[in-house]
C-alpha cells in the first residue's frame, strides 16, 4: 500500500485519495495499479482465461486512468469502479468466454491446466470436479449481464451494492438478476450444491 506523502498527512491513502491525486500528478495512478491489478486480472482470467486475462485486466486500468477525472469521490473505493470497467470489457469478449465455458463442460470439469493422473487429489476436490463441468454449461447459457453480477459476486467477492455500482445499474436490477443466477445455478446443478441467498 502507498503511504500519503504530502506534508501534514499521514497514514494510508485511500484510493480516493490517490485517484484524486493523479489528476494532477498522472504517476500517483500506479498505486491503484499496484493496489488491485492482481484482483482484476485473477476476475477476468477466470472469466476469459489466462491468454486475454493480461490485455484485458492491463487495458482496465488504462481506460480507468483515462476516466479517472470521472471517479466519484464519494465511492472511496474504487474496486466496484474498477471491476465494472473489466466487466465491461470482458463483455466485449463474451464469445470467448462462451467457448471456455463450452470446454470446460465438455472436459467433464476437469481443469485443462491441471496435470493428468495427479495422485494426491482429496476428496472433496473431486466432488467439486464432478459439477464443475455442469457449472460451465450453466455459466455459458445465463445471458451476460445476468452471468456478470453472478460472477462479480462470487469470483471478484464484491456484494450486491458494489455489483451494481460496477455495472452501473440499480441495486434492485442487480439483486434479481443474482437471484436469477442462483435459481439457474441450483437447477443446474440439481442436489448436488446448496447456494446461499
Amino acid at each position: 500500500m502507498v503511504v500519503v506523502t504530502q506534508p501534514g498527512t499521514t497514514g494510508l491513502a485511500t484510493d480516493a485519495d490517490l485517484i484524486e491525486q493523479a489528476k494532477h500528478a498522472p504517476e500517483r495512478f500506479t498505486a491503484i495499479f499496484d493496489r488491485h491489478y492482481r484482483h482484476i486480472y485473477a476476475y477476468v482470467a477466470r472469466r476469459l482465461g489466462p491468454d486475454l486475462a493480461e490485455d484485458v485486466a492491463s487495458e482496465t486500468f488504462l481506460t480507468a486512468f483515462d476516466r479517472r477525472h470521472s471517479f466519484d469521490a464519494a465511492r472511496g473505493d474504487a474496486r466496484p469502479w474498477l471491476y465494472g470497467i473489466a466487466s465491461n470489457l470482458v463483455a466485449r469478449h463474451v464469445r470467448a468466454e462462451s467457448r471456455r465455458y463450452k470446454a470446460l463442460a465438455r472436459a467433464g470439469g476437469q481443469d485443462t491446466a491441471e496435470q493428468p493422473g495427479h495422485a494426491d487429489v482429496v476428496a472433496g476436490r473431486l466432488d467439486a470436479m464432478a459439477v464443475r463441468g455442469r457449472l460451465a454449461d450453466a455459466l455459458r447459457r445465463l445471458p451476460e449481464p445476468v452471468r456478470a453480477v453472478l460472477l462479480l459476486v462470487a469470483w471478484a467477492g464484491l456484494n450486491q451494492q458494489e455489483a451494481a455500482m460496477a455495472l452501473g445499474i440499480p441495486a434492485g436490477t442487480a439483486r434479481s438478476r443474482l437471484h436469477r443466477a442462483r435459481q439457474e445455478m441450483r437447477q443446474a446443478l440439481g442436489a448436488d450444491i446448496e447456494m446461499e441467498e
